[in-house]
């Protein structure tokens, strides 16, 4: 497992460099407007979207988010964390994905889901 992954922050307060970025995200969450838009994360490589885009969707499926953070505690939270994945959750690398076969698979496991 490479470094920058072994080491990933899991809590909004851990990510360096994104406070307001980080100020805003956790706004969506504590206030549950969360799920009412989409969330494009843009920038240049090492700048944290994965990193936030994971924290978000996990304090966004959470049972009990704390201060818009995820709790880490509750079946959701653990199953990320644990797995990097769960039914609610696929992370999509739009990068290494982006050809046509790969499309279509991810459509139709949007469909199945």
């Amino acid at each position: 497992m490479a470094l920058d992954t072994k080491y990933r922050p899991t809590r909004f307060e851990d990510v360096l460099g994104q406070s307001s970025t980080v100020q805003i995200l956790r706004e969506f969450v504590s206030s549950g407007a969360g799920f009412r838009q989409s969330y494009l994360f843009c920038g240049p490589f090492g700048s944290g979207k994965t990193t936030l885009g994971r924290i978000l969707a996990r304090s966004l499926l959470c049972d009990s988010p704390v201060n818009g953070n995820p709790c880490d505690k509750c079946s959701s939270c653990s199953s990320i964390l644990d797995n990097g994945s769960s039914v609610d959750f696929v992370e999509v690398d739009a990068a290494t994905n982006s050809g046509k076969d790969n499309i279509k698979r991810i459509t139709e496991q949007i469909q199945y889901a």
